[in-house]
């Protein structure tokens, strides 16, 4: 483990938090030549697992069934800390951060993704509870099964 990640590791309480606000994602999953790709999405975050949705078709989904392994991040950088600076090198930025690690399924029940749905309507529109979801066959929506999760600050 990092030394960093030693002395800093975030309480369950706060990591919890940081998933609860952060407003962007970065969910990475392996391609067909085995390299990472990853992009940032709209989640939720609901009864200890990460949900976004997205297009039902692409790369990013492609990749889901080949492979369910998925790494998830968000962060917060709070502040730039330039007091008392001696060098450029010795700047230092406050900042909160989690990585998960997990299985991703892609969701096919209606009733649940209409769920999901609206809990992200909630987080991102709370003015629009109540629209109809015009597109949910062309939506997928993501399950993220968490299996490790860290989360990091430094203040």
């Amino acid at each position: 483990m990092q030394s960093r990640m030693q002395k800093h590791r975030m309480e369950k309480e706060s990591v919890d938090l940081l998933l609860t606000k952060a407003m962007v994602g970065h969910v990475s999953t392996i391609n067909e030549d085995g390299y990472p790709y990853t992009v940032a999405v709209h989640f939720v975050y609901e009864n200890n697992k990460i949900y976004f949705h997205g297009l039902s078709q692409g790369q990013k989904i492609d990749n889901i069934k080949r492979c369910s392994k998925v790494c998830f991040e968000v962060d917060e950088m709070k502040s730039l800390m330039l007091e008392n600076l001696d060098t450029p090198c010795t700047a230092d930025t406050e900042y909160e951060s989690v990585v998960i690690l997990g299985s991703a399924t892609i969701l096919s029940d209606l009733e649940t993704r209409k769920s999901i749905l609206q809990a992200v309507v909630q987080k991102y529109a709370p003015e629009l509870p109540d629209m109809p979801y015009t597109m949910i066959n062309g939506t997928a929506v993501v399950e993220i099964v968490i299996e490790e999760m860290t989360g990091k600050y430094h203040k």
